[in-house]
């Protein structure tokens, strides 16, 4: 059970995070939550919260930075909200951590962006715990039935069910995301307010983190046209030339601004996977690069609901957006999960499988993600394929998979198919 502070919000609704974030309270001495702009972070800070104080009100930054431990003061747990504002804050509160001998529960800090390596002298490792933050999923939204559980599926509980499913409200869902303060919005607010989203990043935060707007829109653009791949530098580097290749950034250039487009949470790499621990792989496959939320891509594609609906090949990278999004969250609640438990899996034969979930015991499930009930067969193939393959591997300590499912958007039912041993069910019947 979730017991809030008296700063909770009156509209705040529950979210995923609140159980894991009670947990670390209880646990260290302060905890930071990160996460992208506007996905909620301060009012998850503050449902915890008896006092606050906010680093972005320019009074209260300055008398802050004249004065760290200002920014401290009040009821505990105490909010600092958008601490990298003032980053002394960060080794001010590890300070007052260690002064007050192993109390729990004293701060909640949060942040959208990293400050610079140099501005914190201490990690705040023992002392200051980490919980990322995702934008709403469909769970949180009231999007899925819930009727089928990650959890539950590693522990072999499954009862398959009938589902009414559509590419239209998935496509609405894509282009609202999941923002707390869209949700219900209508398609059309929705795309308004992700333009001026990305119009304050690009003209606000690229500028102070040594930026320039232009180059962030071009990388920016790159990203959402290749969503969901493994696009490389020079990919990424010849989009950002606008078709002029001796205009084209540097490798560095490239990098330093995804770089800081992940420190500002505005994106997210998926890592390569094998099943030895140890294997090369893990660390030598290129990463897949998704956005913070689908909406993102979705407007800086210019992609409403009608276009996506009219556009298979895009609805379906944005789809895996939307599922990949969701299950990160969905896999940060399982006993056992930790930072790399979500990664997918690419060979060098051309088998691929959009999500692996590996848990800390060497557990893991395969899932691959298709928009229709027609490339079902597909994703079963693929699974097979791995399955084999893994098993194959003299190295892999656990070969065999808990489970192994094809996420949909139009299934009409939740369903196991025995012949594959593969579960098959849409995204919006799935929940943690």
């Amino acid at each position: 059970m979730v017991a809030y502070g008296t700063e909770k919000p009156q509209a705040y609704r529950p979210r995923l995070v609140d159980e894991r974030l009670q947990r670390l309270l209880s646990t260290f001495g302060a905890v930071e939550i990160r996460g992208t702009k506007w996905c909620g972070k301060s009012w998850a800070a503050l449902a915890f919260g008896e006092s606050v104080v906010h680093l972005d009100d320019p009074n209260v930054k300055v008398l802050a930075e004249a004065d760290p431990m200002l920014a401290l003061q009040g009821a505990r747990p105490h909010v600092v909200d958008e601490w990298q504002e003032v980053p002394s804050t960060w080794d001010a509160t590890r300070r007052a951590v260690d002064a007050a001998g192993g109390k729990r529960g004293l701060f909640i800090l949060t942040g959208s962006s990293t400050p610079a390596k140099d501005a914190v002298t201490h990690s705040g490792a023992g002392r200051i715990a980490r919980v990322d933050m995702s934008t709403m999923t469909l769970w949180e939204r009231g999007l899925s039935t819930g009727s089928v559980s990650l959890s539950g599926l590693f522990e072999g509980a499954f009862n398959p069910s009938a589902c009414e499913t559509s590419l239209a409200p998935l496509a609405d869902a894509i282009c609202c995301g999941g923002w707390p303060a869209l949700v219900g919005a209508d398609a059309q607010t929705a795309a308004e307010v992700v333009d001026q989203y990305l119009d304050a990043m690009f003209e606000v935060s690229v500028p102070k983190k040594g930026g320039t707007p232009d180059m962030a829109r071009r990388i920016v653009g790159s990203l959402a046209r290749n969503v969901a791949t493994a696009a490389t530098l020079q990919t990424i580097a010849q989009d950002a030339s606008l078709g002029d290749e001796a205009g084209a950034p540097a490798a560095s250039t490239v990098t330093s601004y995804l770089n800081m487009l992940e420190g500002m949470y505005v994106i997210e790499s998926l890592p390569g996977w094998d099943a030895p621990v140890r294997a090369k792989s893990r660390l030598r496959t290129k990463p897949k690069r998704y956005f913070a939320d689908p909406s993102i891509p979705a407007a800086a594609l210019g992609m409403g609901p009608e276009r996506l609906l009219s556009d298979g090949q895009t609805f379906g990278l944005l789809f895996e957006s939307l599922c990949v999004h969701d299950l990160r969250a969905y896999a940060a609640c399982l006993p056992g999960a930790h930072p790399g438990s979500l990664r997918y899996y690419g060979d060098s034969d051309g088998l691929e499988a959009d999500v692996v979930i590996e848990l800390r015991d060497g557990r893991w499930a395969a899932l691959e993600i298709k928009l229709g009930e027609a490339k079902v067969p597909d994703g079963i193939r693929n699974i097979e394929r791995l399955r084999e393959k893994v098993a194959s591997n003299p190295a892999a300590r656990n070969p065999k998979p808990e489970f192994c499912a094809v996420v949909t958007a139009t299934s009409p039912f939740c369903r196991y198919d025995a012949a594959h041993d593969v579960y098959v069910f849409p995204i919006t019947a799935l929940r943690p």
